[in-house]
């Protein structure tokens, strides 16, 4: 089990805890004596469920799922977000570092593909310690950094050598649209910069010739938001013309309208049809190759996992 008492790993815990600046927001908050930032959770390592997840792309969830970790807390704020619950509502239940690493030795023997760590941002230093321990005792699978792209490159250099497959979001190109749904009018700036450490890290993506798992490599998603058709193309320009066909790019559809949207002129409401086409039409045109699309009724409630506590 790990030992919390005169280690290293404690000490490397306490020093980004104490004083945090783990995410651009940099709040400064004291977490160890139990303050908060933005993200709204102190040093305790708050899971809110941890199970095999079907639903990610196909290169990621396979025939046997990601063995996906949910994280308690959120840096982003988004006003839209569609895990309220957890990012906000803070469900979720406290555990150790040892019983982190536990976990991702449990999904492995559940047969996972990876472990998929989804907003995990916050506890970036509580995850490294449990990667080490778990890899300690046996943990071999791929692991996959599920974030929303608001990313400081200091924090991403931290685990350099712990993660094979990046994959973030990239929400905005348009600061005041990122300033107006998610209180970040620097998303684009520091999303640019994150997604550059990110390539570096991974360099291009590399799939297993069997399975077609992807195995070290970055796919960037986007959901296209109602009404947002611009920021859409603006985003997958800025991709491709950055990185071409060496990242993957999923565009996403399923954008669903949570309760606290309601009367929303814009986010009160599904993409359209003729929405979601323009901007998959626009990536055709612009030349991209690799990536994925959603065809039909994306915007189900199954893209929404019950965040009960299980497996945690």
């Amino acid at each position: 089990m790990f030992m919390w008492e005169g280690n290293k790993a404690l000490d490397f815990i306490k020093k980004h805890m104490a004083d945090c600046v783990l995410c651009p927001r940099m709040c400064h908050a004291n977490r160890l004596a139990g303050y908060t930032g933005l993200c709204k959770e102190t040093a305790k390592l708050v899971v809110a469920r941890a199970a095999l997840h079907m639903w990610e792309e196909e290169c990621i969830s396979g025939e046997k799922g990601s063995g996906a970790v949910f994280f308690s807390g959120c840096n982003m704020g988004c006003v839209f977000c569609q895990n309220y619950n957890i990012s906000r509502a803070q469900a979720g239940k406290t555990i150790t570092v040892g019983r982190l690493a536990e976990i991702f030795l449990e999904l492995q023997r559940q047969k996972a593909n990876n472990i998929n760590l989804i907003t995990p941002t916050h506890y970036v230093p509580q995850i490294i310690e449990a990667l080490k321990l778990a890899k300690e005792n046996g943990m071999n699978l791929p692991v996959i950094y599920n974030t929303s792209g608001y990313e400081r490159v200091e924090t991403l250099r931290l685990l350099r050598g712990y993660v094979d497959v990046y994959l973030p979001d990239f929400k905005y190109m348009d600061e005041k649209t990122a300033c107006e749904y998610s209180h970040a009018p620097d998303y684009p700036s520091y999303a640019k910069r994150a997604l550059e450490e990110m390539f570096f890290q991974t360099g291009d993506f590399k799939t297993d010739p069997d399975t077609g798992l992807l195995k070290k490599g970055v796919v960037v998603r986007h959901l296209v938001l109602p009404g947002q058709v611009r920021n859409a193309r603006e985003v997958i320009r800025y991709l491709y013309e950055t990185y071409g066909n060496g990242i993957l790019l999923s565009i996403m559809n399923q954008y669903t309208p949570m309760p606290q949207m309601n009367g929303h002129p814009l986010l009160g409401r599904k993409v359209t049809k003729r929405e979601y086409e323009k901007v998959v039409d626009y990536a055709l045109e612009l030349g991209v190759e690799c990536g994925y699309i959603q065809e039909g009724e994306a915007a189900l409630e199954s893209f929404i996992p019950e965040f009960d506590g299980e497996g945690v």
